[in-house]
C-alpha cells in the first residue's frame, strides 16, 4: 500500500514538474503578453523550473516583446495615425530587466562537469542594449507625471546598466564618458531627492561621487557633495560636519562648504576654529572676502572685541564699497560703542569727564551714519523686503535723535524717517 501510494505521489509530482515546464513553452509561444505573464508566472517560483535560465529568459522575453509592440506601434505613429501605449511601453521596460539579469545570473552557473555553457547570454545581451537609450525615455516620462520615484528608477537603470556582468567583454561599447550619460545619472539622484526617499538619495549620491568624475554641461563635482551635506544635515549631524570638512578641503574656494562650516563652529561656540576657516577661506576666495570678513568681523563684535571688528569691517568695505552686511555691521558697530560710552557720560559726575564721553558719543554716531545711510540706499534701490527695509529705517532713527539730543541738528532727517515708517 505504501508502495503504491510512493509511486502515486511521484507520478503526481512528475505530472507538476512537467505542466510547469510545459507552462514555459506555452509562454514562450503565446502571442498575447497577458496570457503569457500569467502561465510564466507558477514556473518563476517552482523548484522544478525556478532554477532554468531559460525559465527567466521567457519571462524577460515576455516583456521584452510587451516592450517592442508597443515601441513599434508609437514609431508607426506618423502613417497609422494611432501610437502605442507609452505606459504599458515603459512597463515591459522595466519589467523585463531583472528576469533578464538573473537568467543570465543562472546561465553562468557551471554544469556538473564543471563547464559554464550559457546558452541565454547573447539574446539576453541584445536585447538589453536594445532597450538601454530608452530608459531615459522612460524616466523623462515619470517625472512628466511627477512619479519622481519611478523616474529615479528609469534613470538608475540607465545608468547602472552598462557596468553589469553581462556586459563585461563589452563595456566599451557604451559611451559612459559623454554628457548625456554624466547627465542621467544626475537625474537619478534628483529624482530621488525629489521623491523624499532621503535613503536613496544619500544612496545615490554616495554611488556618484565614488565613481570617476567626468567633466559636463549639467553640474559641477562640487554641486554633488553639497547635495550630500544637505541630505545629512538634518538627519545625521556627524556626517554633515565631516562632509562640510572634506568638501572644503576638496574645494577650498568653494562658498558652500566654508560658511556652513564656520557657521556650525560658531553655533556650538568653536569660534578660535571658526576664526581659523574664515582666515584660510578669504585667503582661498579674496572674491568672497566681503562676506567672509564681515562673518569674521561680527566675531569679534560679540565678543565686544570692537578693536578688531573695526578693522575687519572696514577691509570688507575696502574690498567691495557695496558690501552690505559690512556696512550695516561697522554702523551697529559704532552705535553699540556710542551706547557704551553715553551710559558711561551718564554715570560721571564730573563735568568735564562727562564733555568728554559726550563728544566721542557723537562721533561715534556720526562716523555709523555714512555707512548706514549708503546701506540704506541700496536696500532702496533694489527693492528689497519691507522688514529690511524698516529695521535700516530704524537704526537710521535712532542715530538721529540721539545725536540731536547731544545738539548735532539732525531734525530734519529725523522727520524724514518718521514719515517713511509712518507711511509704511
Amino acid at each position: 500500500m505504501k508502495r503504491t501510494l510512493l509511486v502515486l505521489a511521484l507520478c503526481a509530482f512528475a505530472g507538476f514538474s512537467f505542466a510547469q515546464k510545459s507552462a514555459v513553452k506555452n509562454a514562450k509561444s503565446s502571442k498575447d503578453i497577458s496570457e503569457a505573464r500569467t502561465l510564466i508566472k507558477p514556473a518563476l517560483t517552482n523548484p522544478e523550473t525556478m532554477n532554468d535560465p531559460e525559465t527567466w529568459k521567457v519571462a524577460g522575453d515576455i516583456e521584452y516583446k510587451a516592450f517592442d509592440d508597443e515601441r513599434t506601434l508609437e514609431m508607426q505613429k506618423q502613417i497609422t495615425q494611432k501610437g502605442g501605449n507609452e505606459e504599458k511601453m515603459y512597463e515591459g521596460l522595466y519589467n523585463m530587466y531583472e528576469p533578464y539579469i538573473k537568467a543570465d545570473e543562472l546561465g553562468q552557473l557551471p554544469d556538473e562537469k564543471g563547464k559554464i555553457k550559457n546558452k541565454v547570454r547573447k539574446d539576453v545581451v541584445k536585447n538589453l542594449r536594445d532597450g538601454h537609450r530608452f530608459y531615459i525615455n522612460g524616466g523623462i516620462f515619470y517625472n512628466e507625471k511627477q512619479d519622481y520615484k519611478k523616474a529615479a528608477d528609469f534613470f538608475e537603470r540607465y545608468w547602472e546598466l552598462p557596468s553589469l556582468a553581462i556586459f563585461e567583454d563589452s563595456r566599451a561599447d557604451f559611451n559612459t564618458q559623454d554628457t548625456t550619460f554624466q547627465t542621467i545619472k544626475y537625474y537619478a539622484v534628483i529624482s530621488a531627492m525629489q521623491s523624499k526617499d532621503d535613503a536613496r538619495s544619500i544612496q545615490l549620491l554616495k554611488k556618484l561621487i565614488a565613481e570617476p568624475y567626468v567633466q559636463n554641461s549639467t553640474y559641477k563635482e562640487s554641486d554633488l557633495y553639497e547635495l550630500l551635506a544637505e541630505e545629512c544635515k538634518n538627519t545625521d549631524t556627524i556626517a554633515y560636519v565631516n562632509l562640510l570638512r572634506d568638501g572644503l578641503q576638496k574645494f577650498p574656494s568653494n562658498k558652500y562648504f566654508s560658511l556652513n562650516l564656520i557657521n556650525v563652529l560658531i553655533m556650538r561656540g568653536k569660534s578660535e576654529e571658526a576664526m581659523s576657516y574664515l582666515d584660510e577661506a578669504i585667503k582661498n576666495d579674496p572674491t568672497n572676502a566681503c562676506e567672509l570678513l564681515s562673518v569674521k568681523a561680527s566675531l569679534f563684535a560679540e565678543q565686544k572685541d570692537y578693536a578688531k571688528a573695526e578693522p575687519a569691517y572696514l577691509q570688507a568695505v575696502s574690498t567691495d564699497a557695496n558690501c552690505e552686511k559690512a556696512l550695516e555691521g561697522i554702523g551697529v558697530l559704532y552705535i553699540l560703542q556710542a551706547q557704551d560710552t553715553k551710559e558711561k557720560a551718564s554715570q560721571t559726575t564730573d563735568r568735564a569727564t562727562s564733555a568728554k564721553f559726550d563728544k566721542e558719543t557723537v562721533d561715534l554716531y556720526q562716523k555709523a551714519l555714512p555707512y548706514l545711510e549708503k546701506y540704506r540706499d541700496l536696500l532702496k534701490a533694489k527693492n528689497a523686503d519691507k522688514y529690511d527695509v524698516r529695521q535700516i529705517l530704524m537704526k537710521l532713527q535712532n542715530v538721529y535723535y540721539n545725536l540731536t539730543l547731544l545738539n548735532v541738528n539732525k531734525n530734519a532727517e529725523y522727520d524724514a524717517v518718521q514719515k517713511e515708517l509712518e507711511a509704511e
